[in-house]
């Protein structure tokens, strides 16, 4: 069957998908979410199968690519292509499997993953792939099988060195930057930590946007390498590395759903931290009212499931419960992040001590368990590295060696327009709530606004007066700024006692 190709102009995210006017699938008994193969001289791809009413939309004799199937086929607009049925992905019936409650076998995992990087499923099949595991918990045999299924259908960073050292943190509380702190002291030791992070999805900033604050972190795995080789560490987007691609695809089909899939979770971060051959892992879990996990009952099991799958992975991990009950340091949002930052690798006296506090803690743990630091010294040799500058230089080294310029917090630029948040009465704070501020940073502008975002004058304990300035929003536009100031008035961001 001969078509003409009419160019959507559509992104669909990633799925391959095409359309026909509902009169042309009639005549081909085709049916929404068909498998069709497309075929354009000798390139031939398949695609999930959408179907229109508009003659307009999708003229008789025409197909409708968007735009990764014309990218996929090296299609344009009028070209001629042959299509016909295709068969539905083998790997569906394994979902089907799993949303059955059975247990999937090695071979069943690694079609099901192959075919979410291949993009063979649609965004509804995968949902059910991951309803499925979130409603019949993967095995720890099968966990392990998917974690390394994850691995094998991506990059990985190969370096001849030992140990190499990663870090990860579940996330959920503002401003916890410490990452960029870690990175350098570990470096600046003589260990080796190639940190691949992620950009923000619902937080007001990921630590790749806020490094991006300061350096370039689109790199390729060669340039990546390139980097760590010269500086011992990196920190890099791993979105524009191909490092366990299907991650990305499940977790987005999880974030509007807002269900975590416990044992998909814990594949996840394994498989990005195996992906940069790591052998020795730091797992940061914050825990407290209003951040991702509110009970230490659950932080206690996530923590045990690290460690068993850790073993089982044949990787040394060390699993830190921490108080995730407020934002960590006083800046939220990539630049105001990227500038507390700089201050305690600076010394400067603006830097925010619960932020150099928790970073130094973290690095001395990693200090010992790379055999750089005595048990119990850890972060006594951490303090002293940044202490004495070794720290600060280091990180101009990365900042340098990924093609940045910025390593002075003076040179970091805040949004034009600024809205402060006073109190409304004397006493001490009781309650910051993460969400909230998380929001206000977000309507402000950030991350997508590096230079959007809040900054916060007191954390919880502090006593402050009635008139006292609690915090400021900052935007670079001003209407974002006046949806910000809607949102703190209808909501209770900091409360007092």
């Amino acid at each position: 069957m001969k078509f003409k190709v009419k160019a959507m102009d559509i992104t669909t995210g990633n799925t391959l998908v095409a359309i026909l006017n509902s009169k042309d699938a009639a005549k081909f008994d085709l049916h929404v979410l068909d498998r069709i193969k497309i075929r354009k001289n000798r390139k031939n791809i398949e695609a999930v199968l959408d179907i229109g009413k508009s003659l307009k939309a999708i003229p008789s004799g025409s197909i409708g690519l968007f735009e990764e199937t014309l990218e996929a086929l090296n299609a344009k607009q009028g070209d001629i292509i042959n299509i016909c049925l295709a068969k539905k992905p083998l790997s569906l019936q394994y979902i089907r499997k799993k949303l059955d409650g059975g247990t999937l076998s090695k071979k069943e995992i690694e079609e099901i993953i192959n075919d979410i990087v291949n993009n063979r499923l649609s965004s509804i099949e995968l949902t059910y792939f991951v309803s499925a595991c979130y409603t019949h918990a993967l095995d720890t045999k099968e966990t392990i099988m998917l974690v390394k299924a994850m691995v094998n259908c991506g990059s990985t960073l190969k370096l001849n060195k030992y140990p190499i050292i990663d870090k990860h943190c579940i996330g959920g509380v503002p401003g916890n930057r410490t990452t960029m702190i870690i990175v350098p002291i570990i470096a600046a030791a003589g260990l080796t930590i190639p940190k691949t992070s992620s950009r923000s999805i619902t937080s007001p900033s990921g630590t790749a946007d806020t490094m991006e604050v300061l350096t370039n972190v689109c790199l390729n795995l060669n340039q990546m390498k390139r980097v760590v080789n010269k500086t011992n560490g990196c920190i890099v987007w791993g979105g524009s590395l191909n490092l366990a691609p299907a991650d990305d695809k499940i977790i987005k089909v999880e974030r509007p759903l807002e269900i975590n899939a416990e044992s998909q979770f814990l594949a996840s971060i394994m498989a990005k931290k195996m992906s940069v051959s790591s052998t020795h892992i730091l797992i940061d879990i914050p825990v407290g009212k209003s951040a991702k996990l509110e009970g230490m009952k659950l932080a206690k099991n996530l923590k045990k499931d690290f460690i068993r799958l850790a073993k089982k992975l044949k990787r040394k991990i060390k699993v830190m419960i921490t108080d995730g009950s407020q934002p960590i340091g006083n800046g939220i949002g990539p630049a105001l992040e990227a500038r507390d930052v700089l201050y305690v690798l600076q010394g400067d006296y603006r830097q925010p001590n619960d932020l150099r506090k928790k970073s130094i803690e973290m690095a001395g743990k990693i200090l010992e368990m790379g055999k750089k630091a005595k048990p119990g010294q850890g972060k006594k040799k951490a303090l002293e590295i940044l202490e004495s500058g070794q720290a600060y230089k280091k990180m101009k080294e990365i900042i340098k060696a990924q093609e940045g310029c910025i390593t002075d917090s003076e040179n970091i630029k805040l949004g034009r327009y600024a809205y402060d948040v006073t109190s409304k009465k004397s006493g001490r704070i009781k309650y910051i709530d993460n969400k909230i501020i998380t929001r206000i940073a977000r309507v402000a502008g950030a991350p997508k606004d590096k230079k959007a975002g809040i900054y916060l004058y007191n954390h919880i304990g502090d006593r402050v007066k009635k008139g006292d300035k609690l915090f400021t929003v900052y935007s670079d536009g001003k209407e974002q700024l006046k949806f910000a100031k809607e949102v703190v008035k209808e909501s209770s961001a900091i409360v007092l006692k």
